[in-house]
């Protein structure tokens, strides 16, 4: 008996899908671009803005967001958040719950890096008045999770929330380094900047440029070969 054979898919298939992948990938360049530059305009008000828009319960508000909260600290309820790498030294973020008033979620203040210098930590340096006082800071949140264990090792927001007995807010106030009664404190704007995505996006482009030239060398050999 004959065997079959396959007959070979038609060019003109193996032409559109060219042209399928390489309009997906000029899309997929054109979209890094678009978030690189995105990020690069969210550093620019990241550095320029200067004003301190004062915060009340339910605003809307935006990552990286300056505010100004007035409130009383709660001392006795504090959270250190271990093992804190900053230049290469181990420490802890200092955690500090605001009270704005009874019926309002407290406000969980980052008040800045201390470094591990024993096995416990004098928690006398951490005390504060429970005066009323407006505090200035950025919009942030906790620490994200550990990347290779894939899970957190800080409490979360809710859990801090069940440990305090009272609700907060859904956003931790990176305080501003002009502020007194903080400490180490060098915040960047949130996730990578825009010259990951401008790297991306030349990676896109040269696949689908090497893919354009990869078909046109086949239709004008196809063209040849024809003739």
């Amino acid at each position: 008996m004959n065997k079959k054979t396959e007959k070979p898919l038609p060019r003109w298939l193996l032409l559109v899908v060219g042209v399928c992948l390489v309009v997906q990938f000029a899309g997929l360049g054109a979209w890094q671009v678009s978030r690189g530059l995105e990020k690069r305009a969210t550093q620019l008000a990241y550095k320029d803005e200067s004003e301190f828009a004062p915060w009340q319960d339910d605003m809307a508000i935006r990552p990286d967001q300056r505010l100004s909260v007035t409130g009383s600290y709660d001392d006795q309820h504090q959270f250190l958040l271990a093992n804190i790498i900053v230049d290469s030294r181990f420490g802890y973020y200092v955690i500090t719950p605001l009270i704005i008033d009874d019926d309002v979620p407290a406000l969980l203040v980052n008040r800045g890096w201390i470094q591990k210098t024993g096995a416990e930590v004098d928690v006398s340096k951490l005390d504060l008045a429970g005066e009323m006082l407006t505090v200035r800071g950025r919009v942030g949140s906790l620490p994200n999770a550990d990347k290779q264990r894939r899970r957190s090792t800080h409490p979360s927001l809710e859990e801090m929330s069940v440990t305090l007995g009272r609700k907060v807010q859904p956003f931790v106030l990176l305080m501003d380094h002009q502020e007194p009664h903080g400490f180490v404190r060098h915040w960047v704007a949130t996730e990578f900047g825009p010259g990951k995505h401008f790297g991306y996006a030349v990676q896109w482009f040269a696949m689908g440029a090497v893919l354009s030239a990869l078909l046109i060398w086949n239709f004008r050999k196809t063209r040849r070969l024809a003739q």
